[in-house]
């Protein structure tokens, strides 16, 4: 009897943080999420959300200004997300 299987990490739920403007748009602040197996990176859950249509689309569309920190750390696109619990996307801040 074969007993071995296409194993596949669990899908852990991770916290969505949507700050400023990002919030505004979406209507909403937060939101808990399982990411499916293809999302491994800070750039890959931009454009997951991106495809929800819109107003996710624009907000999030390439060009437009959206950080990403992984558990409260700025990430570049490449980050990997692996074991993160929170994801937080947000406009660059500017002060004067």
């Amino acid at each position: 009897m074969d007993t071995t299987q296409d194993l596949q990490p669990a899908a852990t739920a991770v916290r969505l943080v949507y700050l400023a403007r990002l919030r505004d748009a979406f209507g909403t602040g937060e939101e808990t999420a399982v990411l499916p197996p293809s999302v491994r990176t800070a750039g890959d859950v931009v454009r997951w959300l991106a495809a929800r249509g819109e107003p996710w689309s624009g907000e999030l569309a390439a060009g437009r200004a959206v950080r990403v920190a992984v558990d409260h750390a700025l990430a570049a696109a490449d980050t990997p997300l692996a074991g993160a619990r929170e994801i937080a996307l947000l406009p660059p801040v500017t002060g004067g």
